[in-house]
């Protein structure tokens, strides 16, 4: 490693924002970023500097310059190692963000209690950092903006984030190579949640495909005898397979299956078979298996389903389950809201806005929840025959007991149950709270199951087997929150929640008008599971959720 005065001047820097942050002594923090300031301006490299001669250099102190020695002696500062370890590594990482110093980021981290770059991104989506001082709707809007920038240069990608892109560049394959095939293919084509990378299968050449791109600013990262890999600015790898016209298609299937999926089908009788086909349905026919859509071709399992379930389509989508007003942390009023699912062939609206406890999402009170019902009241009769249901997201407790009485509870329609805090938990903590919860009567709903938020925090672990199973016996649905960070219940639990009966419910969560369009990336994620309409909440027609609420209130004689 070469200590250069850039590396100690970082040292430094680093030192000096991180106790900013924690709130260490003001004094030195402001020295140590002097020091930085002024090594980085230095005309001599200090690693060439005898010792003794350092404390003499203009701006560099007894303190500092013993600092200085230590690094050169043993590559790092002990002080900034320490500082480090207590502070979590999203932390640290705010610091790339534009327009977020030290104090913002102790504000974020201390009285928001967010510690990762994707959970600040999600707090703006909600628009929540403008319930906190020195953050304003501008801020907010910069804030949102350099953190999308920064997720886009980092190598994974959500399928929400690189739709538009991935169908931007086959549109314009397409069009430059009109007499070639081209099929967009792998995970993208699967509809996985995060992207690492896009395929396409083509009967372009190598050398027809370099052309093109080299003139658009792309350069070839990795190339084989039948692979062909660029990048352009947006940092995205464009993987190729390169096929003859009489290997495309099973190119295309085997490039566009899990390798647990494709481990399975090569045990199939006549699957290794190396004959020419058309389609990729005379594939399936070839070993006397219905098709299975690329979206399904995930488990191995799949192979043996023997029922023909029609997936659900987006279109299937009746009502919009999970919204927030500004009532509480959403941006549109909540006639807003409602006009807007009229307008866009909606027929109700479920209203959850958060419950007392999320005080940083202005949750709210119990009186507030009588205003709030009063004017779902006023505007029910307004807007007939559209409905608006009474709800409320309420936090699951750290015992988990709901955040209102039973007698509260009792004047929603329906509730949806969340975590929203403590959520470093371990399984049996989290299964406390969860089982808890669902074990609640007036619980209808089982919000966001795990917490997650792709590529930014994993979720409390859970058994989602027993979480299932418990929902089964107590007739709560599970949510399949459709924001597209947080697609949470995991699509892979799917099937075995259809399988014990529970309905699945796909809820944009969404915090603006905007949000309802979510609603699609929860029913792509939905489709991977194998969800059928008839199987999902939000699918149900207006008089079809009045009927199941009214038939679930009275078998479990609710008041």
């Amino acid at each position: 490693m070469t200590i250069d005065n850039y590396y100690i001047a970082d040292q430094f820097s680093l030192l000096s924002k991180l106790m900013d942050i924690h709130g260490e002594n003001s004094f030195k923090a402001k020295s140590y970023s002097v020091a930085a300031y002024t090594i980085e301006k230095l005309p001599q490299q200090l690693a060439d500097v005898p010792h003794d001669k350092l404390f003499s250099i203009k701006g560099i102190g007894e303190s500092v310059g013993k600092k200085i020695i230590e690094i050169l002696q043993t590559n790092e500062l002990k002080a900034l190692q320490e500082i480090i370890a207590k502070t979590p590594q999203g932390i640290i990482e705010m610091l790339s963000i534009k327009g977020i110093g030290p104090k913002k980021i102790a504000t974020i981290w201390k009285e928001m209690g967010i510690e990762s770059i994707g959970e600040l991104l999600y707090a703006c989506n909600e628009n929540r950092l403008t319930l906190y001082k020195g953050f304003g709707e501008k801020t907010q809007k910069n804030v949102q903006e350099a953190i999308e920038f920064y997720l886009r240069n980092q190598g994974s990608h959500l399928y929400a984030e690189i739709e538009s892109y991935a169908l931007s560049v086959d549109k314009k394959l397409k069009e430059q190579f009109k007499s070639k095939q081209f099929e967009i293919t792998g995970e993208f084509r699967r509809q996985l949640e995060v992207i690492d990378q896009l395929s396409w299968v083509t009967t372009a050449t190598a050398a027809e495909l370099q052309s093109f791109f080299e003139k658009n600013n792309f350069a070839t990262t990795d190339k084989t005898e039948n692979t062909l890999v660029v990048k352009g600015a947006e940092n995205v790898p464009l993987k190729f397979y390169l096929a003859q016209s009489d290997s495309f298609y099973p190119t295309l299937f085997s490039t566009s299956c899990s390798d647990e999926f494709n481990q399975a089908w090569q045990s199939l009788p006549g699957a290794s078979s190396k004959n020419t086909f058309k389609s990729e349905e005379a594939i399936f026919a070839a070993v006397k298996k219905t098709f299975i859509p690329p979206v399904l071709r995930e488990k191995a399992a799949a192979l043996n389903a023997t029922a023909d379930h029609k997936l659900i389509q987006p279109g299937d989508i009746r009502g919009i389950i999970h919204s927030h007003s500004t009532w509480s942390d959403g941006s549109n009023t909540l006639e807003d809201m409602a006009k807007a699912c009229i307008d866009q062939g909606f027929e109700y609206l479920v209203i959850s806005d958060h419950s007392k406890s999320a005080f940083y999402a202005n949750g709210l009170t119990e009186e507030r929840i009588k205003e709030q019902h009063r004017q779902v009241e006023e505007l029910n009769k307004k807007l007939s025959p559209f409905r608006i249901f009474k709800s409320i997201e309420c936090d699951i407790l750290n015992d988990g007991a709901l955040d209102y009485s039973n007698n509260v509870l009792s004047t929603f329609d329906l509730v949806i149950a969340s975590v929203h805090s403590n959520l470093k938990m371990t399984e049996e903590k989290a299964m406390l709270r969860l089982l808890n919860a669902i074990q609640n009567p007036y619980t209808t709903i089982l919000g966001h199951l795990t917490g997650r938020l792709l590529l930014s925090r994993p979720g409390y672990p859970v058994d989602h087997k027993k979480v299932i199973d418990t929902c089964a016996k107590h007739q709560v649905a599970i949510e399949i929150n459709a924001h597209p960070r947080r697609l949470d219940i995991d699509w892979r639990w799917i099937d075995y929640a259809m399988d014990k009966k529970v309905l699945l419910s796909i809820d944009p969560d969404a915090h603006t008008i905007d949000g309802y369009a979510d609603c699609r990336y929860g029913v792509l994620a939905a489709q991977k599971g194998g969800l059928t309409k008839e199987m999902n909440l939000s699918s149900f027609t207006l008089k079809e959720l009045e009927a199941y609420l009214g038939k679930r209130r009275k078998e479990l004689k609710l008041g």
